[in-house]
């Protein structure tokens, strides 16, 4: 396996994550994905990943696979809705003082199973069926209620779009001000935190809103 770069910088980190996006959709496997038993020996002392990404739990967006990158290259966190809570909070936290990872990416993904439950609870106006399933609904919530009282709610197809997009948008500023450590490091420009939709549809992975690049 080639060694991966060390120390990446975000906007690095993130032209990797896309060239390998790009071999995926390409149905290209590079050879850095293979792991033979000496590799896994190396990596038994420790880690090195480039690349921190909080995804969603659904089994159709593992992030590995995504992004054509072998073990040890992401610190992946994987959530049903890609919501942000303290212990996601703490793991990002971890990785970016613990690894020196520059980059942190919230992938959600088209059709996303999450959105969709909060969508009909919001508009039966009922209740998730369990405590945990309502600690989900309610991250969510707040994201894409607004988009209930626009046209938007009598136009489901465009609506689910709307509301995964929102729901990313959500986690990236709760990761950005949610955190003393990771503000500081933001604020400093030494962490990229940013938002970034799978389409299930194609494989492609769109990175939006980025900054301007310094």
């Amino acid at each position: 396996m080639a060694e991966k770069p060390k120390n990446l910088n975000a906007w690095e980190a993130l032209q990797q994550l896309r060239d390998g996006n790009q071999r995926f959709v390409n149905n290209v496997r590079s050879l850095d994905t293979l792991l033979t038993s000496a590799q896994r020996e190396v990596l038994t002392t420790g880690q090195n990943p480039f690349a921190i990404i909080l995804g969603c739990s659904d089994s159709r967006v593992p992030a590995e696979l995504v992004f054509d990158l072998g073990f040890g290259s992401l610190f992946v966190i994987r959530v049903a809705g890609n919501v942000v809570s303290p212990s996601q909070i703490g793991s990002v936290e971890f990785a970016a003082t613990q690894y020196n990872t520059r980059l942190v990416v919230v992938m959600g993904h088209t059709h996303c199973g999450a959105v969709y439950a909060t969508l009909d609870v919001l508009r039966s106006k009922s209740q998730a069926p369990s405590r945990g399933l309502s600690s989900i609904v309610e991250r969510i919530s707040p994201a894409i209620a607004e988009l209930m009282e626009t046209p938007l709610r009598d136009k489901p197809d465009e609506l689910i779009r709307h509301a995964v997009r929102s729901n990313i948008r959500a986690s990236v500023s709760h990761l950005k001000h949610g955190s003393r450590i990771l503000e500081q490091l933001v604020d400093d420009d030494d962490l990229l935190i940013v938002g970034a939709e799978y389409s299930l549809e194609t494989g492609l992975v769109d990175f939006f809103d980025l900054p301007v690049q310094s």
